[in-house]
């Protein structure tokens, strides 16, 4: 076997093997949240040692850091972001974050759960919420902006009071709030939210 396939083979091994160690780690925190959850756990789920677990992924702390990585930089945060720019359509840039929230709860909502829940007693958890934060609402931010430069908003609310807006309604809190703890779907929970959030923000000629 050649050098390259040999070389090609433990790289994949290696891929593998993390991606093992991952979803072992993601499924534990989400069925016994993080702090319960043991490193001797997660090599049994992933079916590798411990040793593998500190060496390959950096314990519960590296696992978490790859969870919150895994869920915030989600190419379709992106892909979002770039097809807003190119909407004039208000309406039609509403609906657009009000679709990749649901696509990212239905996705992620287990991470995201998990980092909320940890975040205020452990400080891995904590900045990589910051992040994930920072980046969510940097793609709310331009949303705001872009109906603000189209004349979109109702004439008391600026760029800055829309982001928040956006924040209330496309934040953490709509989807888990409806769909977690009152039982909507999400189909519903996004129709409700959409509506909402395009009455409070676009003018009423824009809507």
């Amino acid at each position: 076997m050649a050098a390259g396939a040999r070389r090609s083979r433990r790289a994949e091994y290696a891929e593998a093997t993390r991606q093992a160690i991952v979803d072992a780690a993601r499924e534990l925190f989400r069925a016994r949240g993080y702090f319960a959850t043991k490193v001797d756990e997660i090599a049994v789920g992933a079916r590798v040692s411990p040793a593998t677990v500190y060496a390959v992924a950096g314990g519960k702390q590296g696992l978490l850091s790859t969870l919150v990585g895994i869920w915030s930089a989600a190419p379709i945060v992106a892909e979002s972001r770039e097809l807003i720019v190119g909407l004039t359509d208000p309406e039609e840039i509403m609906r657009e974050p009000a679709a990749m929230t649901r696509a990212m709860r239905q996705d992620y909502g287990d991470i995201m759960r998990v980092v909320l829940d940890t975040a205020p007693h452990d400080a891995t958890a904590a900045e990589g919420l910051a992040t994930a934060t920072a980046r969510y609402r940097a793609g709310l931010g331009a949303v705001a902006s872009h109906l603000a430069g189209l004349g979109a908003l109702r004439e008391d609310v600026g760029a800055g009071a829309a982001l928040d807006v956006l924040w209330f309604y496309f934040g953490y809190a709509g989807f888990f709030t409806l769909v977690d703890d009152n039982g909507w779907s999400y189909p519903q929970a996004e129709a409700w939210l959409l509506t909402a959030a395009t009455q409070a923000l676009l003018r009423p000629a824009a809507a």
